[in-house]
């Protein structure tokens, strides 16, 4: 055998992989995606004598129950690539739906909360909703950076902190008649027109500039990235803004949508932020992930829930196979992470 052809047969094998390599991972996520929708499918007509996929109305209630908890998960997505955890996002869910309706009420309603502050415009409760999901974002990445608390314990904190003003703000009482101009934001189709927004706006943010780049440093070698001239507790803090930003719309978003705001709003939406996060390939070790797999992460979740609905699977046998999922997502990162280092 020549030197020629010996060098054709190691390479051939190298083009293959690269070759293979050029696939993005969202296409085994999106498998997985159509996959799932496949099985209701069938199983509707086994079942239930109808169709999942072709019923218009169903899958409009799919994405639009997606699209706030897309919102959450964009965020949580950049705080899980620097290595981290977010806890708090549907605590503050809940704070910011509860104080943003707070402003936002029509001078019309018997009981205001602020009877003097009626009627306003509605960028005044959104801006005072970012705000408020602003500077919960902000108290978490000064504790993580500065005071070096675990991500998880911090956010933990903010998470019941966050619960517990939602509840004493009104003494539990709900926040209603809120103006036909707020409650616009979550009419029709406008959530998921902002969910796809911030998540373009995101993607582009995450691969094709210095922020992105900064994110995925930190997460794949904290100590690397300190040492390249990253200012590390300052991106840190941005990150976790961000994703206090964005809980922040994700409550404005809720409370628009219900057109009354609730202390109960936002429970568990935290975890379907992060099971989203991971079913779409975040790495829960950080330094790996893609908003474009978060949003089908997000629907597949959707889509499950809805299924299990269509079925109608009791909601506890929901609960229970969407922690065997999580579960599995995570156990799959962690095989793929033990490849990857082979």
């Amino acid at each position: 055998m020549t030197s020629e052809q010996v060098t054709a047969k190691a390479t051939t094998p190298a083009l293959g992989r690269r070759h293979r390599r050029r696939l993005p991972p969202e296409v085994n996520i999106l498998l997985v995606l159509v996959g799932i929708a496949l099985v209701f499918e069938i199983l509707g007509w086994i079942f239930a004598g109808q169709s999942f996929l072709m019923n218009v109305q169903r899958l409009r209630i799919i994405i639009l129950q997606v699209s706030v908890i897309g919102i959450i998960a964009v965020g949580v997505t950049q705080v899980i690539i620097t290595g981290g955890i977010d806890l708090s996002s549907g605590s503050v869910v809940g704070m910011t739906a509860m104080v943003a309706a707070s402003f936002a009420q029509a001078s019309t309603w018997a009981r205001p909360v602020y009877p003097a502050l009626t009627d306003l415009p509605f960028f005044i409760p959104i801006g005072i909703g970012l705000g408020i999901g602003l500077l919960a974002g902000i108290v978490n990445g000064w504790l993580i950076a500065y005071t070096k608390i675990p991500p998880f314990i911090a956010t933990l904190g903010m998470m019941v902190s966050a619960r517990g003003v939602a509840k004493w703000y009104t003494k539990g009482s709900p926040v209603s008649g809120l103006t036909d101009q707020f409650n616009f934001i979550g009419t029709s189709i406008w959530p998921v027109v902002v969910f796809l927004v911030v998540a373009l706006i995101f993607h582009v943010a995450l691969r094709y500039t210095r922020y992105g780049k900064f994110t995925y440093a930190i997460g794949a070698n904290e100590q690397a990235a300190r040492v390249s001239g990253i200012d590390i507790e300052r991106h840190l803090i941005k990150v976790y803004a961000i994703a206090g930003l964005l809980a922040g719309l994700a409550g404005i978003v809720t409370a628009a949508r219900a057109q009354t705001a609730q202390a109960g709003m936002g429970v568990t939406y935290e975890l379907d932020a992060i099971a989203a996060a991971v079913i779409g390939g975040t790495s829960l070790t950080g330094g790996i992930g893609r908003i474009t797999g978060t949003v089908i992460g997000a629907i597949i979740l959707g889509v499950m829930i809805s299924g299990f609905t269509f079925l109608r699977v009791d909601a506890y046998y929901q609960e229970i196979i969407k922690g065997v999922i999580i579960v599995t997502a995570v156990i799959v990162d962690v095989y793929r992470q033990k490849k990857r280092k082979v």
